[in-house]
């Protein structure tokens, strides 16, 4: 059963995709800080790409999350509320990583932006950054969030030093989901979508385990409850 769910994934792995150019760089990653863990995607990319990382340390303050992701990763530690990391209590940090609150900056909220106590915790992920920078000039980061309006995307560049890219989930899974990013990591990115199908990504094939499919006429689809759970701003 192994062997013929492995001959339908997609002909092209995402964490292939032109990896080679920068292996070196992320091979000299020992300590990683990952703000905003969640459920430590982070960390889960960094094991699929075979990085040898030290130390994994993660801020995050949902008990569930933290519970997961105690029993799923090693070399993690806790550090609790991003509000009390403090960069020189940490060994030298080489790559910091994180997806600040998004609620404020969502269509699917209510707009408040800054205003959004949540959303503020940028500011954290840039103070952090800069005391990172203070013990470790060549300190790497990678930040994501949502599309928002201009003139705050613009805030979090000029906080930042660095312009956003934008990046489409349907490139890798089927999924419409946009996303922004803000790295000081040098790539090339003009990514291309691999090659996937539908179901590669049903059965345990992918991410979703329980995604399932409607006939229609004109296309397929997916029912809209059983498709990539994810919790929406409010």
């Amino acid at each position: 059963e192994r062997e013929i769910l492995a001959k339908r994934r997609p002909k092209r792995n995402f964490f292939e995709v032109e990896w080679s150019k920068y292996k070196k760089i992320m091979n000299n990653i020992k300590n990683v800080l990952s703000l905003f863990n969640g459920i430590g995607v982070g960390q889960f990319v960094l094991d699929e790409l075979g990085i040898n990382y030290e130390n994994y340390f993660s801020s995050e303050i949902n008990k569930n999350c933290n519970k997961l992701t105690s029993e799923k990763f090693k070399n993690l530690k806790h550090l609790g509320d991003v509000k009390f990391v403090k960069g020189h209590e940490l060994p030298k940090i080489d790559l910091l990583i994180g997806g600040s609150p998004c609620q404020g900056f969502s269509s699917a909220g209510k707009n408040l932006n800054f205003n959004d106590e949540r959303s503020a915790l940028f500011f954290e992920f840039y103070r952090i950054l800069k005391e990172l920078k203070s013990l470790n000039p060549k300190v790497l980061f990678f930040l994501e969030n949502v599309p928002m309006k201009k003139e705050y995307q613009d805030i979090i560049s000029d906080f930042l030093g660095v312009e956003p890219f934008e990046l489409k989930a349907e490139f890798f899974v089927p999924q419409k989901r946009k996303r922004i990013f803000w790295t000081n990591i040098k790539f090339d990115k003009k990514i291309e979508k691999i090659d996937y199908k539908i179901s590669d990504f049903i059965e345990g094939i992918g991410f979703p385990t329980n995604a399932k499919l409607e006939l229609n006429p004109r296309r397929i689809f997916f029912k809209k409850t059983n498709v990539f759970g994810t919790i929406t701003a409010s």
